[in-house]
């Protein structure tokens, strides 16, 4: 099998791909929405078919992510971005916090341990988007 080199074909098999992954991704939710239906939330998040599409979405948000840091046009400062982001994101930490602890059910400890777990999870991509700035910066000043 030959290599394609034409950019026209190589395009079209991108838009064939992306659009085997919508299909499929319909497919995943469909039956995950049958499950839902029949088994409940435990059933639904039992099933294997909750693993790969949780995994799927947060591998094409992550991909996502380098094509938008790409496609933005203005130069802004990649620490500034940062210190920003992680500011909100602890904002929002203190928030959910203090919200978490003040519902029944819930006590102090929770109120620590759920925002440290949404701070964790909304670093990591901030950390990325940094990274990827920083890199474009670096590659337009290298230019």
């Amino acid at each position: 099998m030959q290599k394609i080199k034409d950019e026209r074909l190589i395009l079209r098999n991108l838009k064939n791909i992306r659009i085997a992954y919508v299909i499929q991704t319909l497919g995943i939710i469909a039956i995950l929405g049958y499950d839902l239906v029949t088994k409940g939330i435990g059933g639904m998040t039992n099933n294997p078919l909750w693993f790969v599409f949780i995994v799927t979405t947060i591998v094409s948000a992550l991909l996502s992510m380098n094509i938008s840091v790409e496609h933005e046009s203005e130069k802004s400062s990649p620490k500034k971005g940062l210190k920003i982001s992680i500011t909100v994101l602890v904002l929002i930490c203190i928030a959910a916090g203090i919200i978490i602890s003040l519902i029944d059910g819930f006590n102090m400890m929770n109120g620590f341990v759920l925002p440290g777990i949404f701070f964790i999870c909304g670093f990591f991509p901030i950390y990325y988007i940094y990274h990827l700035r920083k890199k474009r910066e670096e590659n337009f000043e290298d230019k």
